[in-house]
């Protein structure tokens, strides 16, 4: 009797574990590894290509896997002038200089060229960023976008359809007018779900206009609000675990938007009803219980005859009659 084959997949990729651990990102993860930076059990890895357990001991540069940390997210109002990236090759300031003191390790959800401004989302788990970056996710990324030239507004509505700028093909983008300032400037809104790189820029140069400042005001569900310029505000585990979909908050649990959807559908289909307060239902069920009563049941608070009027009348005009006085 042949023996059954070992599953030889078990445990988690080691650039997704170094990314969940907030070392880094999925893709940085992979680079570190080939660079030989990586050790699991003593073996300097060369490839990605190898799952790992919770019982295995990884070492990075020397010092050991630190211990998962709650996942966490952050709104950033990133400034102009800042590097989205750890370590920049021409030495310019970056975003995580401008961080180090006021938070841990992060790693950020997208990113924002050095002349953009406006909301950045960042995290201390690498998966979570790459999964709220993913197209696949189908969040709307929003900009309020200051062009100098004139806008040609049929030509903004041909964006909705998606452009093709120097061979690369650009999905839909939902752009208007928000309002002309002067005689060659403007500011415009912009919806987007793809964020490619340097994606509103190239659009709209490919349309004549020259871009002279570019805010994201939101990603998402998540909005830039009131932050001020330089701040950062943790999203709290709760909002957090409500826009993703899931009850713990660990990354590769959240459920499609679209599940979600069909799943309330269905609810409702099959006469899921949510219940009421039990002080409105009993309020509902006695003002049924008193529709119904027939009218002659009810009877008068009080015994007393009515101001100004005998027992007789006063009887009489309650029950919808006219009173007739008894002769003598």
């Amino acid at each position: 009797m042949s023996k059954a084959p070992e599953k030889s997949f078990e445990g988690e990729r080691i650039a997704k574990v170094l990314a969940r651990a907030g070392l880094c990102s999925r893709r940085d993860a992979e680079r570190w590894i080939a660079d030989g930076r990586v050790k699991v059990n003593g073996e300097t890895l060369t490839s990605a290509a190898r799952n790992v357990k919770d019982t295995d001991s990884i070492v990075v540069d020397g010092n050991p896997l630190p211990q998962k940390e709650k996942t966490k997210l952050w709104r950033y109002h990133k400034p102009a002038g800042l590097v989205t990236t750890h370590k920049d090759e021409k030495g310019r300031p970056t975003v995580f200089d401008e961080l180090k003191k006021e938070l841990p390790r992060v790693v950020s959800v997208g990113r924002l060229d050095l002349n953009s401004e406006g909301l950045l989302l960042l995290t201390n788990d690498g998966e979570l960023a790459r999964e709220l970056e993913h197209p696949s996710r189908g969040w709307v990324r929003r900009y309020r976008v200051r062009v100098h030239g004139r806008v040609p507004a049929e030509r903004l509505d041909e964006l909705k359809n998606g452009v093709t700028v120097e061979g690369v093909r650009y999905g839909p983008i939902q752009a208007s007018l928000e309002r002309e300032q002067g005689a060659a400037n403007a500011w415009l809104v912009m919806s987007l779900t793809e964020g490619k790189n340097r994606e509103v820029r190239k659009v709209l140069a490919h349309l004549g206009l020259t871009v002279t400042r570019l805010i994201r005001v939101s990603y998402g569900p998540f909005q830039l609000g009131h932050l001020e310029r330089g701040q950062v505000e943790e999203v709290t585990g709760k909002v957090l675990q409500e826009q993703l979909g899931r009850k713990d908050g660990a990354p590769g649990d959240a459920a499609p938007r679209e599940t979600l959807k069909a799943k309330k559908q269905v609810d409702r289909k099959a006469g899921d009803k949510k219940p009421f307060r039990k002080r409105f239902t009993k309020a509902r069920e006695e003002r049924e219980s008193i529709e119904k009563k027939p009218f002659s049941s009810f009877k008068p608070r009080s015994k007393k005859p009515y101001p100004g009027k005998t027992a007789f009348e006063g009887k009489a005009a309650f029950q919808g009659k006219p009173g007739r006085k008894k002769s003598r």
